[in-house]
């Protein structure tokens, strides 16, 4: 069955979402599920655990990550493979600029508007 387009993201909403973020080869380089940042060896006991909170089209997040959310429902799993210009640009000072970038996205909540 299909989800109708009023229960799917749009610009406004802000989306709760948990992500794993891993390079192209599997390595992962950061997560909101605890579990899985065990596994990857990047767990921080300082850290909370939860899905981030993303307004989207306010540009808190990268462009790709934001563009892969429109759309999605809440429950919905999506993985993305992001290239570097819609991540940290081709080039420049961020120490993942000229990477692509792998996410693997779970909606859990949409707040319109």
């Amino acid at each position: 069955m299909s989800i109708p387009a009023n229960l799917r993201t749009q610009k406004g909403d802000t989306v709760s979402v948990h992500y794993v973020g891993k390079y192209v080869g599997g390595k992962a380089f950061d997560t909101s599920i605890e579990s899985e940042a065990k596994k990857a060896g990047l767990y921080n006991r300082a850290r909370d655990y939860k899905p981030i909170v993303v307004k989207l089209g306010s540009g808190q997040v990268i462009p790709g990550f934001e563009e892969a959310l429109l759309g999605m429902a809440v429950n919905e799993e999506k993985e993305v493979t992001i290239p570097p210009e819609k991540a940290y640009g081709k080039t420049g000072k961020h120490p993942m600029a000229g990477k692509t970038l792998v996410f693997k996205l779970r909606v859990t909540n949409i707040k319109r508007g």
